[in-house]
């Protein structure tokens, strides 16, 4: 499998839950306060029959008009239109922003040709929850338009893909987990957005129940060095992918 970082930038977000592009050469933190500090990077994945991208990103546009993740994705060396799968973790819009282009009035399908597989309630949630998290317009046009396969619970998409429903960090959150030959790729989301989260204990407020994706985080950490997993880090500053080890009770990332 070839696994392909598409860095979509650095953000500032607030209470207002705008994402504000922050450059920590010319901007500065303090300039920002009560904000948290995040990268937005979906992934690409060649596996051998399937072209799977891993949530979309907040969906912004280039000068130009040019949606970035599709740009990130032609800089791997595939057309955006090469894409069959696209595996949503959950429906916040840093997450499921670019599964639309939106440039003025016109909006136009991002993966035509992809299947999006999205889990059941999420979508139905979406639709209700009163967040500004959730823009109900996106989901409204995916409705007309796109491939939608909705899961429920956990289980698997070919022998290949399989999906766990894990709460959380929203109540229909779900990860991924990718098996072809010797290799496994596991996405995270939210719920393992950054490598350092598993290096420290803690319970997040911007968690659904955070207690229970602090317990999830160790549980995939454990599973992630046992079987030797390739972990996608979203939201992740220093990597965006690693390798995790467990040494005397203590996580690395390689």
């Amino acid at each position: 499998m070839q696994v392909h970082t598409l860095y979509e930038g650095s953000y500032s977000v607030d209470a207002t839950k705008k994402f504000i592009p922050f450059d920590p050469v010319k901007d500065k933190a303090k300039d920002r306060p009560a904000s948290l500090f995040v990268h937005v990077q979906p992934f690409l994945v060649a596996m051998e029959d399937q072209l799977i991208l891993f949530d979309t990103g907040l969906g912004y546009s280039t000068e130009e008009g040019k949606l970035i993740l599709h740009e990130n994705i032609r800089k791997a060396g595939f057309s955006p239109d090469e894409v069959t799968m696209v595996l949503m973790s959950h429906l916040h819009f840093d997450h499921a922003g670019g599964m639309i282009h939106q440039v003025g009035e016109q909006v136009e399908l991002s993966f035509p040709h992809a299947v999006y597989v999205i889990q059941r309630g999420e979508w139905e949630s979406a639709f209700s929850n009163t967040s500004s998290s959730y823009k109900k317009e996106i989901f409204e046009f995916l409705q007309r338009n796109a491939q939608l396969h909705f899961v429920e619970g956990s289980g698997a998409l070919n022998a290949q893909i399989s999906y766990e429903l894990t709460g959380a960090h929203t109540p229909f959150h779900q990860t991924f987990l990718l098996d072809e030959g010797d290799e496994k790729v596991f996405f995270g989301a939210d719920v393992l957005p950054e490598p350092e989260e598993l290096l420290r204990k803690f319970i997040a407020k911007y968690d659904f129940d955070g207690r229970k994706a602090m317990e999830l985080r160790q549980s995939y950490g454990e599973r992630a060095a046992a079987e030797n997993w390739n972990c996608l880090f979203y939201h992740g500053k220093s990597r965006a992918t690693g390798f995790v080890t467990l040494e005397d009770g203590q996580f690395k990332i390689q």
